[in-house]
């Protein structure tokens, strides 16, 4: 048992958010992949709602095709004489970038659970997907763009679903870093 409690503590702790610059041109297989959100599946949920919904984008073609909405969204609301054909190809950039790119949406039930704790569940099944990247050695971030509500039309969500923002997963060239925090956790606890 003490093993396991070391090897979480160390994924834990090495978890980090690496960005598609670090990426590199290396497929993930479709079999990591659904692991990754296998185990997403098993993050706690009330009333055991399971609120998490994952588009995935894999392929060049998808990749491209979402990347476009972005660089479109650009297109369409920047003036003409604003408009920079670098920023143009920046906005899709992340996403081809990318091995992998997974639209993170909420299944909302009002009548049964609060949002906020639909949200959480969600966020939970995020952590279960980033320490498993981690443990495969792949790099991810979660990202919530201020177009949320028109990423939910482009991804023509269903009524009742939310979407939450775009998970990035790549292998990566990244050094490690040691984990920062401001604070120790005994700056964090009141012990009643």
């Amino acid at each position: 048992m003490e093993q396991t409690v070391e090897v979480i503590n160390h994924i834990i702790r090495t978890r980090r958010s690496i960005f598609p610059p670090s990426y590199i041109e290396k497929e993930i297989p479709q079999e990591i992949i659904e692991n990754i959100l296998e185990n997403a599946n098993y993050a706690p949920t009330h009333k055991r709602t399971e609120p998490w919904r994952f588009m995935v984008f894999r392929g060049q073609d998808k990749l491209q095709h979402l990347a476009s909405f972005f660089m479109e969204r650009y297109r369409n609301n920047t003036p003409a004489e604003s408009f920079s054909q670098a920023r143009y190809e920046a906005a899709g950039e992340k996403i081809l970038k990318s091995a992998c790119v997974i639209a993170i949406n909420a299944e909302l039930h009002p009548n049964d659970v609060p949002e906020w704790e639909e949200t959480a569940a969600v966020a939970c099944a995020v952590q279960n997907m980033w320490l498993t990247a981690t443990a495969y050695g792949i790099g991810s971030y979660w990202s919530s763009p201020a177009v949320l509500k028109e990423l939910a039309e482009y991804l023509e969500l269903p009524e009742g679903q939310k979407c939450l923002g775009l998970y990035y997963l790549g292998y990566h060239n990244a050094p490690d870093t040691p984990a920062r925090r401001n604070s120790s956790i005994q700056e964090k606890i009141t012990w009643a």
